[in-house]
Protein backbone atom coordinates (compact mmCIF):
# COMPACT_ATOMS: atom_id res chain seq x y z
CA UNK A 1 0.00 0.00 0.00
CA UNK A 2 1.15 3.35 -0.64
CA UNK A 3 0.63 6.53 1.66
CA UNK A 4 -1.22 8.45 -0.83
CA UNK A 5 -3.94 5.01 -0.92
CA UNK A 6 -3.55 4.80 3.19
CA UNK A 7 -4.08 8.91 3.70
CA UNK A 8 -7.53 8.49 1.22
CA UNK A 9 -8.70 5.34 3.48
CA UNK A 10 -8.05 7.12 6.20
CA UNK A 11 -10.00 10.21 5.19
CA UNK A 12 -12.96 8.89 4.67
CA UNK A 13 -12.49 6.51 8.16
CA UNK A 14 -11.42 9.22 10.71
CA UNK A 15 -12.94 12.50 11.83
CA UNK A 16 -10.86 15.58 10.98
CA UNK A 17 -8.89 15.72 14.41
CA UNK A 18 -7.97 12.25 14.27
CA UNK A 19 -7.30 12.55 10.99
CA UNK A 20 -4.72 15.49 11.38
CA UNK A 21 -3.26 13.40 14.23
CA UNK A 22 -2.64 10.72 12.03
CA UNK A 23 -0.83 12.88 9.25
CA UNK A 24 1.27 14.13 12.05
CA UNK A 25 2.35 11.02 13.47
CA UNK A 26 3.29 9.93 9.99
CA UNK A 27 5.23 12.85 9.33
CA UNK A 28 6.98 13.04 12.44
CA UNK A 29 7.54 8.76 11.69
CA UNK A 30 9.39 9.75 8.92
CA UNK A 31 11.36 12.19 10.12
CA UNK A 32 12.34 9.85 13.21
CA UNK A 33 13.33 7.15 10.94
CA UNK A 34 15.19 9.65 8.81
CA UNK A 35 17.32 10.74 12.06
CA UNK A 36 17.95 7.28 13.64
CA UNK A 37 18.60 5.26 10.44
CA UNK A 38 15.34 3.43 9.85
CA UNK A 39 12.94 2.90 6.42
CA UNK A 40 10.81 6.16 6.24
CA UNK A 41 8.08 4.89 4.24
CA UNK A 42 7.39 2.03 6.65
CA UNK A 43 7.28 4.98 9.23
CA UNK A 44 4.91 7.19 7.40
CA UNK A 45 2.76 4.06 6.31
CA UNK A 46 2.64 2.67 9.65
CA UNK A 47 1.88 6.49 11.05
CA UNK A 48 -0.53 7.02 8.45
CA UNK A 49 -2.75 4.09 9.22
CA UNK A 50 -1.73 3.49 13.35
CA UNK A 51 -5.29 4.69 14.32
CA UNK A 52 -7.20 3.49 11.45
CA UNK A 53 -10.13 1.88 13.95
CA UNK A 54 -9.98 3.87 16.37
CA UNK A 55 -13.46 4.84 16.37
CA UNK A 56 -14.86 1.06 15.67
CA UNK A 57 -17.47 0.00 18.29
CA UNK A 58 -15.61 -2.00 21.19
CA UNK A 59 -17.39 -4.81 19.89
CA UNK A 60 -16.16 -4.82 16.44
CA UNK A 61 -12.62 -3.99 17.73
CA UNK A 62 -13.10 -7.00 19.81
CA UNK A 63 -13.96 -9.33 17.42
CA UNK A 64 -11.03 -7.94 15.28
CA UNK A 65 -8.84 -9.04 18.08
CA UNK A 66 -10.14 -12.41 19.42
CA UNK A 67 -10.51 -13.45 15.25
CA UNK A 68 -6.67 -12.70 14.80
CA UNK A 69 -4.41 -16.31 14.97
CA UNK A 70 -1.54 -13.86 16.25
CA UNK A 71 -2.59 -11.34 18.69
CA UNK A 72 -3.14 -11.96 22.25
CA UNK A 73 -6.86 -11.25 23.95
CA UNK A 74 -4.90 -10.25 26.80
CA UNK A 75 -5.74 -7.07 25.66
CA UNK A 76 -9.42 -7.57 26.00
CA UNK A 77 -8.78 -7.64 29.87
CA UNK A 78 -7.51 -4.16 29.66
CA UNK A 79 -8.65 -0.19 29.18
CA UNK A 80 -10.37 -0.25 25.91
CA UNK A 81 -8.34 2.37 25.07
CA UNK A 82 -5.71 -0.10 23.95
CA UNK A 83 -7.79 -2.21 21.54
CA UNK A 84 -7.87 -0.07 18.63
CA UNK A 85 -4.11 -0.82 18.85
CA UNK A 86 -4.08 -4.61 18.14
CA UNK A 87 -7.16 -4.52 16.04
CA UNK A 88 -5.83 -1.88 13.87
CA UNK A 89 -3.04 -3.90 12.52
CA UNK A 90 -5.49 -7.03 12.33
CA UNK A 91 -7.74 -4.75 9.96
CA UNK A 92 -4.74 -3.29 8.23
CA UNK A 93 -3.71 -6.78 7.21
CA UNK A 94 -6.95 -8.51 6.50
CA UNK A 95 -8.85 -5.53 5.10
CA UNK A 96 -6.04 -3.44 3.14
CA UNK A 97 -3.71 -6.41 2.44
CA UNK A 98 -0.72 -5.03 4.29
CA UNK A 99 1.54 -8.17 4.92
CA UNK A 100 4.28 -6.70 6.27
CA UNK A 101 4.84 -7.66 9.76
CA UNK A 102 7.04 -4.49 10.85
CA UNK A 103 4.69 -2.11 9.85
CA UNK A 104 1.67 -4.40 11.55
CA UNK A 105 4.25 -5.32 14.94
CA UNK A 106 4.22 -0.72 14.84
CA UNK A 107 0.66 -0.63 15.01
CA UNK A 108 0.05 -3.26 17.23
CA UNK A 109 2.60 -1.50 19.81
CA UNK A 110 2.03 2.07 19.69
CA UNK A 111 -0.21 2.04 22.21
CA UNK A 112 1.65 -0.26 24.74
CA UNK A 113 5.52 -0.46 23.71
CA UNK A 114 6.88 -4.04 24.72
CA UNK A 115 10.59 -5.41 25.63
CA UNK A 116 12.84 -5.24 22.36
CA UNK A 117 10.93 -3.49 20.69
CA UNK A 118 12.29 -2.68 16.96
CA UNK A 119 13.41 0.93 16.16
CA UNK A 120 10.32 1.00 13.71
CA UNK A 121 7.82 0.08 16.49
CA UNK A 122 10.16 2.48 18.76
CA UNK A 123 9.36 5.20 16.05
CA UNK A 124 5.54 5.27 15.97
CA UNK A 125 4.87 4.85 19.72
CA UNK A 126 7.71 7.62 19.91
CA UNK A 127 5.74 9.54 16.59
CA UNK A 128 2.15 9.05 18.27
CA UNK A 129 2.93 11.07 21.43
CA UNK A 130 5.03 13.77 20.11
CA UNK A 131 3.65 14.71 17.09
CA UNK A 132 3.39 18.46 16.57
CA UNK A 133 -0.77 18.76 17.47
CA UNK A 134 0.16 16.97 20.75
CA UNK A 135 -0.02 19.33 23.55
CA UNK A 136 0.00 18.33 27.08
CA UNK A 137 2.64 18.54 29.84
CA UNK A 138 6.27 16.77 29.81
CA UNK A 139 5.91 16.55 25.95
CA UNK A 140 8.20 19.02 25.22
CA UNK A 141 10.62 16.97 27.48
CA UNK A 142 9.93 14.15 25.44
CA UNK A 143 10.72 15.93 21.83
CA UNK A 144 13.67 17.53 23.66
CA UNK A 145 15.00 13.47 23.65
CA UNK A 146 14.08 12.80 20.85
CA UNK A 147 16.76 15.41 18.95
CA UNK A 148 19.41 13.18 20.59
CA UNK A 149 18.34 9.16 21.24
CA UNK A 150 15.41 7.14 20.28
CA UNK A 151 16.08 4.96 23.34
CA UNK A 152 16.42 7.98 25.68
CA UNK A 153 12.85 9.29 24.13
CA UNK A 154 10.51 6.13 24.52
CA UNK A 155 12.14 5.70 27.79
CA UNK A 156 10.78 9.39 29.39
CA UNK A 157 7.15 8.60 27.38
CA UNK A 158 7.21 5.03 28.94
CA UNK A 159 8.06 6.75 32.55
CA UNK A 160 5.34 9.49 32.01
CA UNK A 161 2.83 7.10 30.36
CA UNK A 162 3.35 4.53 33.70
CA UNK A 163 3.53 7.21 36.06
CA UNK A 164 -0.05 9.09 34.51
CA UNK A 165 -1.80 5.53 34.35
CA UNK A 166 -0.43 5.25 38.73
CA UNK A 167 -1.42 8.44 39.43
CA UNK A 168 -5.17 8.07 38.17
CA UNK A 169 -5.17 4.20 39.67
CA UNK A 170 -5.37 3.00 36.23
CA UNK A 171 -4.27 -0.63 35.14
CA UNK A 172 -0.79 -0.86 33.37
CA UNK A 173 -0.29 -3.10 30.33
CA UNK A 174 2.16 -5.26 31.30
CA UNK A 175 4.27 -5.13 27.74
CA UNK A 176 4.35 -1.32 29.28
CA UNK A 177 6.10 -2.44 32.18
CA UNK A 178 8.77 -4.80 29.98
CA UNK A 179 9.43 -2.17 27.94
CA UNK A 180 10.34 0.43 30.27
CA UNK A 181 12.26 -2.17 32.25
CA UNK A 182 13.93 -3.64 28.76
CA UNK A 183 15.35 0.32 28.39
CA UNK A 184 16.12 1.28 32.17
CA UNK A 185 19.35 -0.23 32.27
CA UNK A 186 20.66 1.91 29.29
CA UNK A 187 19.42 4.84 30.69
CA UNK A 188 21.39 4.17 33.89
CA UNK A 189 24.08 3.35 32.12
CA UNK A 190 24.59 7.13 30.35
Amino acid sequence: MKIEEAQSTIREMLPDKRYRHSLGVSETAGKLAARFGADVDKARLAGMLHDIVKYFPDKKLKQLIEQHPNISNEYLSYSNNLWHAPAGAAYVEQTLGVKDRDILNAIIYHTTGKKDMTRLEKIIFLADYIEPGRDFPGVEDVRKAAENSLDEAVFEELWRTITHLLDQHQRVYPDTFFAYNDLVGSQNNQ
